[in-house]
């Protein structure tokens, strides 16, 4: 288990903003009960550390994670949970939709239909209240 520091905390509170507890909290809590210290190392590294850098906002940051998973073609729980956390750090459906498209050529029609599917309720636009 690695040390719960300053990085560590940074790594929860970020997780909270962007996640709320829904579809990337869910998944740190799912992997906790297998290997706290996976669980540990993703807040601490993956959020606290690198997605806490200086140098891109945090919509930019998710845009990346939205495409490097979109690409990868079998993350599409991280694909939807990371979509959402950009929308909550100021992205636009547009700017998801988008970033989905860019991928046409470079991921290849399949990736990019996957994720276009796998993103149908969050890029719909929110019903009007």
């Amino acid at each position: 288990m690695i040390r719960q520091d300053a990085q560590y905390q940074k790594g929860l509170e970020l997780i909270e903003r962007l996640h709320g507890g829904h579809t990337g909290g869910e998944r740190v809590a799912a992997v906790a009960d297998i290997s706290p210290d996976f669980a540990d190392m993703t807040i601490a590294w993956a959020t606290g550390h690198i997605l806490s850098r200086p140098g891109l906002d945090l919509a930019t940051r998710e845009l990346i994670l939205v495409a490097a998973c979109a690409t990868q073609g079998f993350a599409q729980v991280q694909l939807v949970a990371h979509a959402e956390a950009a929308l909550r750090a100021g992205a636009t459906r547009q700017q998801i939709h988008e970033t989905i498209l860019q991928l046409t050529f470079y991921a290849g029609g399949p990736a990019v239909s996957n994720a276009l599917v796998a993103l149908k309720e969050v890029l719909a636009e929110p019903a009007a209240v």
